[in-house]
């Protein structure tokens, strides 16, 4: 049996009003050669009865659903990554759908374009079946984009293609990290290899629901924290590369500290000065 070129991956938890739109935006794709893998991270809703609709007409070579006990998106993307076939791999979040043609796009760009092997297109927002306006800061980067990654988790993982073999030398999500995986693999990813933009609008994102991570977890830039002093500690960047991660992670941490000071944290406060102080 030959292996598809893209596996698309969804981890979905408690999000069965949106997963039908997510998987039926990936099995209407005019390009046919894909593989789609679903990871249910433990959901007690509606999700399960939703698949077994599916399996009445969609083959398991086609559609491939996992449940395993509640572990958090990274550990649902890893199981996904761990199942994948493709030499593409593909993420698409349970509340996003795809554009008909976005793989056949794809695909089209990655056999002419043979020197990348991740590539990332445009994305449109939306909430309440509104468009949502981007700001010139969110303008999706091109090439070498680790500086821009720095700052602003500006590459979006429901966007992206990835050479499956890209994970052997970058690793995969980060399970401790409750939120802000995705700036945490995009940090390991954009220091060592360029990324190519697709400039066609072919990911549609949902906004504003109660059930997302940024809702659960405010106060992010802890995790995104975490995922640069991960970096720091871990990566053999090149100097001009440490000194930018470094002096971003000091912003964030003059940022937290701020905060933390408004909510008499001191121990906080204390911990981050310390950890700016660890790399002066």
């Amino acid at each position: 049996m030959n292996k598809p070129f893209f596996s698309v991956i969804i981890p979905t938890y408690n999000r069965a009003q949106f997963l039908k739109i997510a998987i039926d935006s990936v099995l209407s794709q005019t390009f046919s050669d894909f593989e789609l893998i679903i990871i249910d991270d433990g959901s007690d809703d509606k999700t399960q009865k939703l698949i077994a609709s599916y399996y009445k007409h969609i083959p398991s070579t086609k559609m491939r659903y996992t449940y395993q006990q509640n572990k958090g998106v990274s550990a649902a993307r890893n199981n996904g990554i761990t199942q994948a076939q493709g030499n593409y791999i593909c993420f698409l979040d349970s509340d996003d759908r795809f554009q008909t043609e976005k793989l056949q796009i794809m695909y089209n760009h990655i056999k002419k374009h043979t020197a990348y092997k991740i590539f990332h297109t445009e994305e449109i927002w939306y909430r309440n079946k509104q468009i949502l306006p981007q700001k010139i800061y969110h303008k999706k980067p091109h090439g070498i984009v680790f500086e821009q990654v720095l700052k602003l988790c500006c590459v979006s993982l429901s966007t992206m293609a990835i050479e499956k073999d890209i994970f052997r030398k970058v690793g995969i999500f980060d399970e401790t990290l409750p939120t802000c995986e995705d700036y945490d693999f995009l940090l390991r990813l954009t220091w060592q290899f360029p990324i190519y933009l697709i400039p066609q609008y072919l990911t549609l994102k949902e906004g504003g629901h109660d059930n997302q991570l940024s809702k659960k977890y405010p106060a992010m830039d802890r995790f995104r924290i975490q995922a640069l002093t991960n970096l720091l500690d871990t990566a053999p960047l090149k100097k001009e590369d440490f000194i930018r991660a470094l002096a971003e992670l000091q912003n964030k941490c003059y940022i937290y500290i701020a905060g933390a000071k408004k909510r008499g944290k001191t121990d906080e406060v204390t911990a981050y000065k310390n950890l700016i102080a660890k790399y002066v």
